[in-house]
């Protein structure tokens, strides 16, 4: 085969409510997963082995890193001796929250399923997601915006995209999830607003009136412990950002513009060593 390039886009949380905790450790939650146009970029070629080269040295690219791991489950699911070299370009930042690893490895499922003529089923991609993250099966399956809740990896396609140009910035601040679980303050007791109707409202009739109810779980006690963090929040509102929120876990925050312009100049309010992307309206991944 000639070298194959594909991109794995990376996402944001439109709100993104703790509801509980499980037995086994695990924290339930709900939110609206939406892509950006901000994305890591993988070559694939022939290879004996699976292995992998990566353009940020930070980053392992070993048995611990979850392309190696993407690869490695879908060769002992599928039976086969069959290698891949792999070779990621990083652009997006990791400890963010855009989730850029999982879409690294919800993008080697996707392409291996395919080079390898695995034909798994969409079901059996789906439970090999799970497995390596509860960020992979949105990556694997969908495109737009989808609700989630579970840990993360029960969805339902909204088949909608957002009406907004979105500016996200990283604040060169490295946030781990385990960190972010151990340190948010926990309110599982309140009365949850319905995101599903607030972002079909959204999206489909332009209905701001509910947009301060996307709450981020995460945010007070990353804003606490994060300043530079919580600054990034503020400058984006006073460019005029109509909703402004942490991604994730952090430490990424992204704004809602309805001009392109104001988004524009909105990035130019930031420090030029923060990492930046803009996405345009009404954008969805292409796998």
């Amino acid at each position: 085969m000639s070298p194959l390039s594909v991109k794995a886009f990376a996402k944001i949380n439109l709100g993104l409510l703790i509801t509980g905790k499980r037995p086994d450790g695990y924290h339930t939650l709900e939110t609206i997963f939406a892509p950006i146009n901000w994305y890591d970029t993988l070559e694939f070629a022939d290879s004996g082995l699976i292995s992998m080269s990566c353009s940020n040295i930070a980053l392992p690219v070993d048995d611990s890193n979850l392309c190696i791991k993407a690869a490695k489950s879908l060769q002992q699911f599928a039976g086969l001796q069959r290698g891949i070299a792999m070779t990621l370009h990083k652009e997006v930042p990791f400890g963010a929250g855009l989730g850029g690893g999982s879409s690294d490895a919800a993008t080697v499922l996707r392409v291996l399923n395919d080079l390898w003529q695995v034909n798994a089923s969409p079901v059996e991609l789906h439970a090999l997601a799970v497995k390596l993250g509860a960020d992979v099966p949105y990556f694997l399956a969908m495109k737009g915006l989808a609700y989630a809740e579970g840990i993360g990896d029960e969805l339902d396609d909204l088949a909608l995209t957002l009406p907004y140009y979105i500016v996200t910035v990283f604040p060169e601040e490295h946030i781990s999830t385990v960190w972010a679980y151990k340190n948010f303050y926990p309110r599982f007791e309140r009365e949850l607003p319905d995101l599903k109707l607030l972002v079909s409202e959204l999206c489909s009739f332009g209905k701001k009136e509910g947009i301060s109810a996307f709450e981020n779980d995460f945010e007070p006690a990353v804003f606490d412990h994060f300043p530079a963090v919580r600054l990034v929040k503020s400058t984006l509102l006073d460019a005029g950002s109509i909703f402004a929120s942490l991604s994730g876990s952090g430490s990424a925050v992204f704004g809602f513009f309805e001009k392109e312009g104001e988004a524009l100049a909105a990035m130019k309010r930031l420090p030029e060593t923060y990492r930046m992307s803009l996405t345009p309206p009404g954008f969805a991944m292409v796998q």
